[in-house]
């Protein structure tokens, strides 16, 4: 609680990566691909299916600057909002965890040689490395709120 900012920064964006996965634990495959409820079709591997194309978008398209393209879409527009959400049929929880987490580690490797006033560019404008974090800890926030919700209607589940 007294770390210095980047320290901090990372810590809580590694903190709501943990509790992602941490929503996921225990359950099989149909339970992670249940809808939360009518009209809404989010499910725990389509959070975390998005979250591995936010990941790729902000890390490296953004901050890196690659090509990318999109993982679970590739009809999508790189350049507009990240998907994710909808589920091919025999969608595996495994796989979507494996995917995420890779971008997770390529999103480190591109950050850990870098300033957190480094820059990348985002719809024409310089955005850096500071802001990403930031926008990331909310991304992950907002999302680990519905995955509470999604967890809670599967089994009962509830808590950090």
């Amino acid at each position: 609680m007294n770390a210095d900012e980047r320290t901090t920064l990372e810590g809580w964006l590694d903190f709501h990566r943990a509790t992602l996965a941490m929503k996921c634990e225990g359950l099989d495959d149909e339970q992670a691909a249940a809808a939360s409820v009518p009209p809404s079709g989010v499910t725990l591997t389509g959070l975390v299916q998005h979250m591995a194309e936010v990941e790729r978008n902000w890390f490296r398209r953004v901050f890196a600057g690659e090509q990318a393209p999109p993982i679970y879409d590739p009809q999508a527009d790189p350049s507009g909002p990240d998907g994710g959400f909808d589920l091919a049929a025999g969608t595996a929880l495994s796989d979507a965890l494996d995917t995420w987490r890779a971008e997770i580690a390529r999103a480190r490797e591109h950050c850990a040689a870098h300033a957190l006033t480094d820059t990348g560019r985002f719809m024409e404008q310089d955005v850096n490395l500071r802001w990403i974090y930031v926008h990331m800890i909310e991304e992950y926030a907002r999302h680990n709120g519905h995955a509470d919700l999604v967890r809670e209607r599967i089994d009962g589940t509830t808590g950090v």
